[in-house]
């Protein structure tokens, strides 16, 4: 029998889970080894993330917050504490997820990684002529000059002059492009407003906006817009929000252009209605500054340079090109900042990312892009005994990188961290010390622990990951036919190197080619934006917390008026937004307080139990006496089950159930009607998109690695919705990486040979079976091997 002490020693080897229950776990319960690779796999909504994420991360995270003083923790957002029984043996975790890197317009790959912190102390000790600190090579600082009268003790007055020298390009404020509108978009100047001037699209002379800039008084609403003085023009066009009274009404005015940044720039492009995406991509024009050409540099940071080329150059210089640079600089006087710097860059080398430039804008990177910039803060760590969390970093990886992603996560591990790791992709499963395998379905019908064990174990298992552990897709016996061609002619967007190229209409057409071969700047570049394109990429969709799968696709509409129609009522009582709203929580169904100096709280609202809804509007039920549902519930069903409902009966609702046939066809039936689109990962944004554009008239699809968070049994699904929408008479291209799409394809345009400028030329185009015969190219020999060619 084991002694009490000697399983006291081992129980500080493992992070115990018991109870788990945050959102679809059921009680889980998981005992982890520390300082080992464990793999979650699962199909997409099993619990994965839940379990990983929001249990074991969320509980580190918020216990390292409870350390923090409450002045500190005011300013950090706020953790609940995960619904579990039991969780212990836990140390610091650092999650490494595929959030992109904040968008800021001011953030680049240097400035995310240090790398420009270190270059600018560079060219401030080494650049000739010297200029400044290292701020006077910061595109975020400003050169400020001020003087004033300072007394010191008991004296005369001073006149004291400060002076800061910053690396800003004035023209640009540091953002290295100038936008515009174009004021022909916005207004006909030969007409008046009161002739219906204004073609910004809702902005009607009829409604509240033409009520206030006909009665605010600052200009004539009969005199034609070519007529306005200076003072006119400038008070319609750029007035700050002023307060105003209408018809005895208080409103606020605001000029059309800060109007329009308003009620349209701030939305997500991507779910706009068609005439006002049309309307935005017409009137605002971005344009490189033509001061510092894009640099973001004042003439003076760029005038300051070590051995002929200015930081400028070597921000711009890709960096596996830099890495070298640095490396033949020999100055014993910086000699540690020239290896912590070296050492860096070559970080970005050894993670596959050497193709990018520091200057790159850091809300520009994919997600697999994002999360291995990431990593690079944590490779050359001290630190020991962390748990690492990583969601599939794999993605974006072509098969000949994830080998080296494989070694980074064992090298994690071996210098004694606990590695844990969301993973899909076979070749990163295979790698596991200890597999945790959960389902057996997606949403109610997951949430288990279907498996425990070794990679061995779980082949042998039965489960549906064990089972399709070992699928390899076959190549098609034949391919379709071309009714057309797409022409793409001299394409030099990032690395590509005046690439001519016809894609097939009419067929499934897959991109390839390793990470930075030039995939996204052929397609994005040259291909999507022209007229019957329609880009589906993972970007995050911008919304408020009260958005959702039915709000974003438009399902809300008839179901509402499903509801109204059957009770009698007016379709604004069945929304959360409106007049049916809970007026004690206004229809969030949380109450966020603020605590002032701690961290805010969110409770659920008591008043509407977090329904949402007015306890009234939930008395009108839809679907007859015996399975009758309210509004609350039917947000609350999955995709699959309001497929169902709103299928059949006396709930049948074609409008709606169309919507849903073609969630569930992207394979989100998992997903519930009500759940935050803040909550979806990169995969699920892309598929919701997809599922939303699937009723559009668009005659070419364009998407971004759709297999990104999906299961080995579900690509198969994707594949199958993929051939529905060619043999509908779509044309479809894919940039993607899974062989098993590659291997479905009818046309295969591989890119390369290498990433950056190694990179940008097409290396093969044709069919797979002529990918795999040739073998001429890195993914023709992994496709060869994958299909056992």
């Amino acid at each position: 029998m084991q002694s009490p002490a000697l399983h006291a020693a081992d129980s500080h080897d493992l992070i115990r889970v018991h109870g788990a229950r945050e959102n679809n776990l059921k009680d889980v319960s998981v005992e982890l080894p520390k300082r080992r690779l464990t793999v979650f796999t699962g199909v997409s909504g099993s619990g994965k993330s839940s379990l990983v994420f929001g249990t074991i991360a969320a509980e580190s995270q918020r216990l390292i917050n409870e350390t923090y003083s409450a002045f500190l923790q005011g300013f950090m957002p706020t953790l609940a504490r995960p619904d579990v029984d039991v969780l212990d043996g836990l140390t610091t975790a650092i999650i490494v997820d595929q959030e992109r890197l904040g968008a800021n317009v001011r953030s680049t790959v240097g400035t995310v990684t240090d790398s420009n912190a270190m270059l600018r102390i560079l060219f401030s000790r080494l650049g000739q002529p010297h200029i400044g600190s290292p701020q006077a090579f910061s595109f975020n600082v400003a050169s400020v000059s001020a003087s004033g009268m300072f007394k010191r003790g008991e004296g005369k007055a001073e006149k004291v002059t400060f002076s800061r020298i910053g690396g800003m390009c004035q023209r640009c404020e540091g953002v290295g492009s100038v936008s515009d509108f174009d004021l022909t978009a916005l207004y006909d100047d030969t007409k008046s407003l009161n002739e219906g001037a204004i073609t910004v699209p809702g902005y009607s002379m009829d409604g509240w906006y033409g009520r206030i800039y006909r009665g605010c008084g600052f200009f004539d609403p009969d005199k034609p817009i070519r007529e306005f003085s200076k003072r006119e023009l400038d008070d319609l066009l750029h007035k700050e929000p002023t307060k105003i009274k209408v018809e005895g009404v208080n409103l606020t005015y605001a000029g059309l252009i800060p109007q329009i940044q308003k009620s349209f720039l701030s939305k997500d492009r991507e779910a706009m209605q068609p005439h006002v995406r049309a309307f935005v991509d017409r009137a605002v024009v971005f344009s490189t500054c033509p001061e510092c050409e894009g640099t973001r540099l004042s003439e003076a940071a760029r005038s300051s340079k070590i051995a002929g080329i200015s930081i400028a150059d070597a921000c711009a210089m890709q960096i596996s090109d830099l890495a070298g640079w640095v490396r033949g600089l020999h100055e014993p006087s910086v000699a540690p900042l020239l290896t912590a710097l070296g050492d860096t860059l070559d970080s970005f080398v050894e993670i596959g990312l050497g193709y990018l430039s520091l200057d790159r804008p850091s809300g520009t990177l994919s997600g697999g892009e994002a999360q291995r910039t990431k990593m690079i803060r944590h490779l050359g760590s001290s630190l020991t005994d962390v748990t690492y969390v990583f969601d599939e970093p794999t993605t974006g990886l072509h098969p000949h990188d994830v080998q080296r992603m494989n070694d980074l996560l064992l090298q994690l591990r071996d210098k004694g961290n606990t590695v844990l790791v969301v993973e899909h992709e076979p070749e990163a499963i295979e790698i596991a010390d200890h597999v945790v395998d959960l389902g057996p379905g997606a949403g109610t019908a997951g949430g288990e622990v279907v498996f425990e064990g070794t990679v061995d174990g779980l082949r042998a298992s039965g489960t549906l990951t064990g089972r399709h552990l070992d699928d390899r897709a076959s190549l098609k016996p034949s391919v379709r036919t071309p009714s057309g061609a797409l022409e793409v002619r001299g394409a030099s967007t990032h690395n590509l190197q005046g690439v001519d190229v016809d894609i097939p209409l009419g067929v499934l057409t897959v991109v390839t080619g390793v990470a930075g071969s030039g995939k996204s700047s052929l397609i994005h570049g040259s291909v999507a934006g022209r007229d019957g394109v329609v880009a589906i990429d993972q970007t995050p969709i911008r919304g408020s917390r009260r958005s959702n799968p039915a709000t974003y696709t438009g399902l809300l509409d008839p179901i509402r008026k499903a509801f109204a129609k059957a009770n009698g009522v007016k379709p604004a009582l069945f929304s959360a937004n409106s007049e049916g709203a809970c007026p004690n929580c206004n229809g969030a169904g949380v109450i966020y307080t603020d605590l002032g100096m701690m961290a805010g709280v969110a409770t659920t609202c008591e008043e509407c139990e977090g329904k949402r809804f007015q306890a009234s509007v939930l008395e009108y039920h839809l679907g007859g006496p015996d399975n009758g549902k309210d509004i609350s519930e039917v947000l609350a069903m999955s995709v699959a089950e309001a497929e169902e409902f709103f299928g059949a009966g006396e709930a049948r609702t074609p409008a709606a159930h169309a919507v849903l046939a073609r969630l569930a066809d992207v394979g989100l039936g998992y997903l519930t009607l009500g759940q935050p689109l803040t909550t979806l990962s990169g995969g699920e944004r892309q598929r919701l998109k997809l599922a939303t554009h699937m009723g559009e008239k668009g005659g070419v699809y364009v998407l971004d690695e759709p297999t990104t968070g999906l299961h080995l049994a579900d690509v198969e699904q994707l594949l199958g919705l993929l051939d529905r929408l060619v043999d509908s008479g779509k044309s479809v291209i894919v940039i993607e990486h899974h062989q098993g799409v590659m291997a479905h394809a009818d046309w295969v345009i591989d890119l390369g040979p290498g990433a950056g400028h190694d990179g940008g030329r097409i290396v093969f185009e044709g069919t797979p079976a002529d990918l795999v015969a040739t073998r001429s190219t890195l993914t023709g020999e992994h496709l060869a091997a994958y299909v056992g060619g």
